[in-house]
């Protein structure tokens, strides 16, 4: 009788990768925030290769800024920046949404009923990266169901490049429920109402955006 292998584990430079992309989507770090290969290092205890490894992969997707100089930090998005990112949430999420609605069973609708109860809780207790995760989760979970992985990955890399931000966009706004839109996307997947999910869908996303623009802009 062979011997059972063990699991293989997940090489430094993948663990951290994968720790870093968590906390930036969930917005654990602000704006702007300066990071060191060396402190990256320390903190998570694994050599200079796999951090700067790590780095360049969340670089190449948007995730970190990289200067000439070296210097790694959290992207500070630009109006214009935040536009072309609410424009492609605006065209995917809808559709992922349509497609999910097919394999929309009622087990997956009480599942996101649950997931929109823990982001009121998170609201009310204004535990921001609570109130991101749980709202990604939310998201993510009826995704899934469209069986698009492509349209998802790419959405996933939109939500990593506007963590931070919406971390600064929750503190400034204090919620103290989950977004409204929520509601008319479990009733649109309820009845079976493809065109009115798509709506729901659309204006959720685009609402919680405008939340993204500076309050000078006038929109």
């Amino acid at each position: 009788m062979s011997a059972v292998r063990p699991t293989p584990q997940p090489a430094a430079h993948e663990r951290l990768y994968r720790t870093l992309r968590s906390r930036i989507m969930l917005g654990e770090l602000p704006p702007g925030r300066a990071l060191t290969l060396r402190g990256l290092a320390a903190e998570h205890r694994v050599s200079m290769t796999p951090a700067r490894e790590a780095v360049r992969r969340l670089a190449a997707e948007g995730a970190l800024t990289l200067s000439s100089s070296g210097r790694v930090a959290t992207p500070e998005l630009s109006v214009e920046r935040i536009e072309e990112l609410a424009a492609l949430r605006a065209l995917i999420e809808p559709e992922l949404a349509a497609r999910a609605l097919p394999r929309a069973h009622f087990a997956l609708i009480d599942r996101l009923a649950a997931i929109n109860a823990a982001l009121g809780d998170a609201a009310q207790n204004h535990d921001a990266v609570g109130y991101i995760r749980s709202n990604l989760e939310f998201h993510r979970t009826l995704y899934l169901r469209a069986q698009a992985p492509a349209m998802l990955a790419i959405l996933e890399t939109v939500w990593l490049q506007l963590g931070p931000t919406m971390r600064a966009v929750y503190q400034r706004m204090r919620r103290n429920e989950p977004p409204r839109h929520h509601r008319l996307i479990l009733a649109a997947l309820r009845a079976g109402d493809e065109p009115g999910l798509r709506l729901a869908v659309r204006a959720d996303v685009t609402q919680g955006l405008r939340h993204l623009m500076p309050q000078d802009q006038g929109r």
